[in-house]
């Protein structure tokens, strides 16, 4: 028999969108948090720049309203855009009220600029926003009585009308289950509502500066239990991540370009930006990562080189003290010599459709944070709107919780895992070589620069890859590895899917056979 636990509110996911949920919710109701791993293992963590906000005199709402339009190729969702930075401001105040430690000058906030913004409106914390974020809201929940934090708890998949003991087809979610790494066994969570914060799919990718749990878990088990999928294409890759062999996925942020570092061709020095773009190193990620992507494959370079040392030894460090450490670790002293960089997966732009109340299109179920396509990024993410969109959407589906908390009902009986037909697998092996299968053609078939022929070879790969794992997953006792393999396979088609369904070139999704633009932006929809 399954455990089985129960509380008002599940949050599955401990990062910005999810712990923003628990701390507004947990003031009326019980909150239960379940972290894949550690309970600061997310992607929040890794969130190097900063929170983008509207705070220098002289910047507007509409300044940064527009630069998200135009980053997001006009596929936003305007009224979603005005909703996400108007709330911006007060967002950074409760985040300061919790004890995140901004920089300041003087008696204001520091300010930097990043790529695709026309004003300085990212507030940070040296270089490691995200570190000092994840630390303030956890220790916010840690303390709070009405929330219960449980990591190392693998999600499998939401538990739904279907698995009512007397079944039913109202496609309600009452929960999640979830494999218990502590006790290897499969635990039933219900709540009269779940929130969805999962995180993105960039593990789908060979390169990738994403967490190693960013498998695209919630995205594939919302799109199981029957919720619309939308603008999964639009993966975005950041244009910088560090050169070497030995340190997977170590990213150098945008704000490194944002005060002053120049991109140049390794050997002659030559900054090439302005030949691609007016806005040079400040252009959007997508213009400057296809720019590396191109003179990568046209001079046959490993990498190219990101260089700051041109603004100063003092200036660097006081600026990047985390990178500069992290650098010098590997002998590369950034204030004296240029960075080598690559390209990699870095955002998922796509996900669960939800509304501005971050509700899914199924029953108690909510989404916010990278999970979730709210309307805001379009096709391509403007710099720092990322964990600024985690506390909008996260707050956002608690006051809708709060107020319709009369229509949620309590869960029904809900069967347990059933593991009484599978035997454990002897063959671990063979999920080990799809994950790194799935990873290797998802970046050469499906990266920066796609083809009709390509993506067609990765819907080719992926149809053969179903049948293996589904019958693999059809035979054996579930393990996180397995899981995670599961969700991968379904993340990785329902990308390809949505690239195949877009004639056209915009923002993140730029393909060799329909370079052009088409006049009217419309999502990519899919539905289960």
């Amino acid at each position: 028999m399954a455990e089985a636990h129960s509380s008002d509110i599940l949050v599955i996911g401990s990062g910005a969108a999810g712990l923003t949920a628990a701390l507004n919710l947990a003031e009326r109701f019980k909150v239960t948090v379940l972290a894949k791993g550690a309970l600061n293992e997310g992607s929040t963590a890794w969130a190097q720049g900063g929170i983008a906000a509207v705070l220098e005199p002289g910047d507007t709402f509409e300044s940064h309203i527009e630069d998200t339009m135009i980053a997001g190729a006009g596929l936003n969702d305007r009224a979603t855009v005005e909703m996400v930075v108007e709330n911006a401001p007060a967002a950074i105040a409760r985040l300061a009220k919790l004890g995140v430690p901004f920089n300041t000058e003087g008696n204001t906030l520091h300010l930097t600029r990043e790529g695709g913004h026309s004003h300085r409106r990212i507030v940070h914390v040296d270089d490691a926003t995200g570190w000092a974020v994840q630390e303030a809201l956890l220790k916010a929940a840690r303390a709070h009585p009405n929330i219960t934090l449980v990591p190392d708890l693998v999600v499998i998949d939401l538990a739904t009308s279907r698995h009512e003991i007397r079944y039913s087809g109202a496609g309600e979610v009452w929960g999640v289950y979830a494999f218990n790494r502590a006790t290897g066994r499969v635990a039933l969570f219900t709540a009269r509502a779940t929130v969805l914060a999962t995180g993105g799919a960039g593990r789908t990718y060979l390169f990738s500066t994403a967490p190693r749990g960013a498998t695209g878990d919630g995205i594939a088990m919302a799109w199981r239990a029957g919720c619309r999928i939308s603008n999964m294409e639009m993966m975005q890759f950041h244009p910088t991540c560090l050169y070497n062999l030995d340190v997977k996925n170590f990213l150098i942020t945008e704000a490194v370009r944002g005060e002053g570092g120049h991109l140049k061709i390794p050997g002659s020095g030559y900054r090439f930006m302005p030949d691609f773009d007016p806005r040079a190193e400040l252009a959007p990620r997508d213009i400057v990562a296809r720019a590396i992507d191109h003179e990568i494959k046209r001079l046959g370079l490993d990498y190219v080189h990101l260089d700051i040392s041109q603004m100063g030894a003092e200036f660097v460090k006081h600026h990047f003290p985390t990178i500069h450490a992290r650098l010098l670790d590997l002998d590369i002293d950034m204030t004296k010599e240029p960075i080598p960089v690559v390209p990699a997966q870095h955002y998922t732009c796509g996900g669960v459709v939800i509304d501005r109340d971050g509700r899914t299109d199924l029953p108690n179920l909510y989404a916010a944070g990278e999970v979730s396509q709210s309307g805001l990024h379009g096709a391509n993410r403007l710099a720092s709107n990322s964990l600024l969109e985690c506390f909008v959407f996260g707050e956002a589906a608690a006051r809708h919780i709060a107020a319709n908390w009369s229509d949620f009902a309590p869960p029904p009986a809900i069967r347990p895992w059933d593991e009484s037909r599978v035997a454990d697998s002897d063959e671990e092996v063979v999920i080990k070589q799809n994950w790194t299968e799935i990873r290797r053609f998802m970046w050469n078939y499906v990266g920066i620069v796609r083809t009709t022929k390509r993506l067609e070879r990765a819907a080719h790969r992926i149809k053969v890859l179903r049948d293996e794992i589904g019958d693999y997953y059809g035979h054996f006792r579930v393990t996180p590895d397995l899981i995670e393999l599961r969700n991968l396979l379904e993340s990785a088609d329902l990308i390809v899917r949505s690239a195949l369904h877009r004639k056209e070139s915009r923002g993140l999704h730029y393909t060799l056979d329909y370079p052009e633009t088409l006049d009217v932006a419309v999502d990519t929809i899919l539905v289960p």
